[in-house]
């Protein structure tokens, strides 16, 4: 038996950021922790505990040892509604201003809760956007180490736009910037990159956010090596910590229903872009699943976005499904030949898994960077042309809709037989095997083990001190 054997378990306590596209990696990440046989506590509220209780169940059936904890979200305290308890569910500034404050509000259950725990706590692995979670550590005296969503990539890309301040003195839109002390020629844009909570009124957060994250012991990411060596040596190099690439996260869930209980999330599409989606499928003449996430019921979406006759037209070569669908599972079906993805994190790299190559539809946040990494350094994505930000408080007339014919032009191109789309496919089968390997038996399952014999150490440190 080795070191990591014989240890005892280290207790890693894993704390998300309150939205879904940032708890649904950390979810997987308990999984994989357990799986290798640490200890996990999953922090939650109530109401986010109920959006993931099958989730929650399943682990339990399986005899996973990871506990998911829900404190109580002082929502009244701040300003909320009860039961206001995650970011998706809200589009205001003031009220995410609020969220925020109630989640630094959990520093003293939080605290209480671990120090009566049997096993207390090695460590504390917080997002990124979970800046409090700093001082809960050092009152313990444990690490903490940052959990950032993004690829090492962009993380770069990110910490760099900060530290240097690249857009202090550029004004807002398209102006194009030399990104400096990034390892290869980039140009960045102020409107295509992360806002880290730049909107007036988040000064002291982004400060906090940015003080903790110099101050993190490492961070974690959900990528791997092999994907990105370039990026995360210099990622590692510049932050002068340690980047552990776990990933990809989600792998090392072989129970088909866990993965099928991954990604429930709703999200509102106005009419017209739905149109041009519609028309644009239909153009292409090719097989298709589309999935609709809305707010409104399935009725109500079918009446009212929908163009009229499209279902008729396309049945038989295309399957609409309305609502939540279970997309890492989509993805790996071995009919499934391309994938269009808004390049949210999450998304790419279950599309990176699933050796598919990926039209790009990036929205906001990371996404343009996520892009870029997707269409110029891997080769594996074709752009279906957005050229301006989306974010969930703008206006149906402040959106930029991506024509129908540019969504036929993309759909054709990357399921076509030409030189280039035969090149982005073998890529892509490339990165797949590649994903694999690394968390079955290569440099991702092999962090994992080391991070936590690093945890386990540092625990034994600071029994002897």
């Amino acid at each position: 038996m080795n070191s990591l054997d014989d240890a005892p378990k280290p207790h890693f306590v894993l704390i998300p950021f309150m939205a879904q596209g940032h708890t649904i990696p950390m979810i997987d990440m308990a999984h994989l922790l357990a799986k290798h046989g640490a200890m996990v506590s999953f922090i939650t509220t109530p109401v986010n505990a109920a959006r993931i209780q099958s989730t929650i169940d399943r682990a339990r059936e399986l005899n996973i040892p990871i506990r998911f904890v829900p404190l109580r979200l002082p929502c009244a305290e701040v300003g909320l509604l009860d039961g206001c308890e995650n970011v998706d569910e809200i589009l205001e500034k003031d009220q995410v201003m609020k969220m925020t404050d109630a989640y630094g509000m959990l520093h003293k259950p939080l605290v209480l809760y671990l120090q009566e725990q049997s096993v207390p706590p090695s460590c504390i692995v917080s997002d990124l956007c979970q800046p409090w979670t700093g001082d809960v550590a050092r009152e313990l005296g444990i690490p903490r180490l940052m959990f950032n969503g993004f690829c090492a990539f962009a993380s770069l890309c990110r910490y760099l736009i900060h530290q240097d301040k690249v857009f202090e003195n550029v004004p807002d839109g398209d102006e194009l910037v030399i990104l400096p002390g990034f390892p290869h020629h980039l140009e960045v844009s102020k409107a295509r990159s992360p806002g880290n909570f730049n909107s007036p009124g988040f000064e002291k957060f982004r400060a906090k956010i940015l003080d903790e994250e110099r101050r993190a012991d490492s961070v974690v990411t959900n990528s791997f090596y092999e994907l990105e060596p370039l990026y995360v040596d210099s990622y590692q190099k510049m932050i002068g910590k340690r980047v552990w690439t776990i990933g990809p996260m989600f792998l090392c869930n072989t129970d088909r229903s866990t993965i099928a209980d991954r990604g429930a999330k709703r999200h509102q599409l106005i009419k017209s872009i739905l149109e041009e989606i519609a028309l644009g499928l239909e153009a292409s003449k090719r097989p298709f699943i589309w999935v609709i996430k809305s707010d409104n019921m399935p009725s109500e979406t079918d009446k009212l976005f929908l163009p009229e006759g499209f279902e008729e037209r396309t049945r038989g070569r295309g399957l609409i499904i309305q609502g939540w669908a279970p997309q890492a599972l989509i993805l790996s079906h071995p009919s499934v030949g391309g994938f269009v993805t808004h390049c949210g994190w999450n998304s790419k790299i279950e599309g990176v898994s699933a050796g598919l190559p990926m039209i790009t539809w990036p929205h906001c946040a990371e996404q343009f960077l996520n892009e870029e990494l997707i269409m110029n350094a891997l080769k594996v994505g074709l752009a279906v042309g957005v050229q301006s930000i989306t974010n969930r408080t703008m206006k149906a007339h402040e959106i930029s809709v991506v024509k129908r014919d540019q969504i036929e032009r993309a759909v054709v191109e990357l399921m076509g037989d030409e030189t280039g789309a035969e090149e982005r496919r073998a890529r892509a089968k490339e990165l797949k095997e590649k994903a694999r390997k690394a968390i079955d038996e290569g440099s991702s399952y092999n962090n994992v083990r080391q991070l936590i014999e690093y945890i386990s150490s540092r625990g034994t440190r600071t029994d002897v001190q």
